[in-house]
């Protein structure tokens, strides 16, 4: 009988080690790399890039299912999935937006509801219901916590006798999520995208739920940064803002990631919001091509560049009275005050969408 790894869902086998799947125990619940990733943090076999997003939206669509559309809060724009309504035409979609505690505490659900809708019309995405799940890996049955109480509230209210799938963007927190709702579920999680690899199939009462394969962007850094680097670049305590005064046009190097020149007419301010572990460098703008140019990959590190002329610009007017500078699957800065224009720099695969602030 074919069995699959209860972790990924890769199906098992002992031909191939350098294959999905493979374990040296005829009898083990787990593949190679699952237990490896578990215990060791280490990957094995990186699956980055290597899951087809069509393949997975064109299985969901075949199934008469309630989906749970998982969404990363603090990565928002790289969890956006362009044309998801051309690719799941008619279905009930229920949208659970992850890692609210990355959030600063001063955001109120209410202001981020109304971005959430905000963003969600703009994009001309409909969803039936949003709910906003925290500390779901480390506190997620908290008597304070109500975050799996709403999402078990949401599913009974919308899954009208179907089944449920859980899709989302690779690192969204699916498997997390589906291990605090499900007693039975022993999904692997890290912080490595592209961990679930296959369907799998968890029994609730009464009806199954899928977890799927996360759906990987091209244009979010998660999906270039080698696997080491990723621990460096995905936050997993609450972000701390990091306030700026500029009365004079500035440089902002966030590591060797990321360039934000910001031209001002008089006053204004930038405020960051990315991994503690990520070091701003600050600076005249005037001064900014040579900086990058002598100490691309030493001073300025990370970096996915060896050479700053390679990276892709990005150029924004003053358009909102506070502007959010997003880099997809990084983080944001926001703009305010009296300036002129942004100009950002990152590498040529990664994208930047500008935004009306989210704080």
């Amino acid at each position: 009988m074919t069995k699959y790894c209860k972790g990924c869902g890769a199906r098992l086998q002992s031909e191939d080690r350098d294959a999905l799947g493979y374990t040296p125990k005829a009898d083990a619940a787990l593949c190679q790399r699952c237990f490896r990733i578990r215990h060791y943090d280490d990957v094995m076999i990186s699956m980055q890039q290597g899951i087809d997003p069509s393949q997975v939206l064109s299985k969901i669509a075949q199934q008469d299912a309630l989906i749970l559309w998982v969404v990363d809060l603090f990565d928002f724009e790289a969890n956006l999935l362009p044309g998801i309504a051309r690719h799941l035409p008619g279905k009930d979609i229920v949208l659970i937006g992850t890692k609210r505690d990355l959030l600063p505490q001063t955001l109120s659900d209410e202001k981020l509801g109304q971005f959430v809708l905000r963003r969600l019309k703009e994009e001309g995405i409909r969803v039936e219901g949003i709910v906003f799940c925290e500390h779901l890996a480390k506190a997620p049955h908290h008597p304070l916590n109500h975050s799996i109480e709403e999402v078990t509230h949401a599913i009974d209210r919308y899954r009208n006798g179907r089944d449920v799938i859980v899709m989302g963007m690779a690192n969204a927190g699916k498997s997390t999520l589906l291990n605090a709702l499900c007693a039975d579920s022993d999904l692997t999680t890290s912080p490595h995208p592209g961990t679930t690899l296959d369907f799998v199939e968890i029994s609730a009462e009464g009806y199954t739920i899928y977890d799927t394969p996360g759906i990987t962007r091209q244009d979010s850094l998660l999906t270039h940064a080698p696997d080491a680097l990723l621990k460096s670049v995905i936050p997993f305590r609450a972000i701390k803002p990091r306030v700026y005064q500029l009365y004079e046009d500035q440089s902002y190097a966030l590591g060797g990631m990321v360039r934000l020149d910001v031209i001002t007419k008089g006053d204004a301010s930038v405020v960051a919001y990315f991994s503690d572990q990520l070091k701003i460098h600050r600076g005249k703008a005037t001064k900014a091509d040579a900086l990058w140019e002598r100490h691309l990959g030493e001073l300025l590190s990370p970096t996915l560049d060896s050479d700053a002329k390679a990276m892709k610009r990005y150029d924004c007017r003053h358009r909102y009275e506070k502007l959010d500078v997003v880099i997809h699957g990084l983080g944001w800065f926001c703009v305010s005050g009296d300036f002129q224009e942004v100009r950002v720099w990152v590498n040529r695969n990664v994208n930047v969408t500008f935004r009306k602030a989210m704080i």
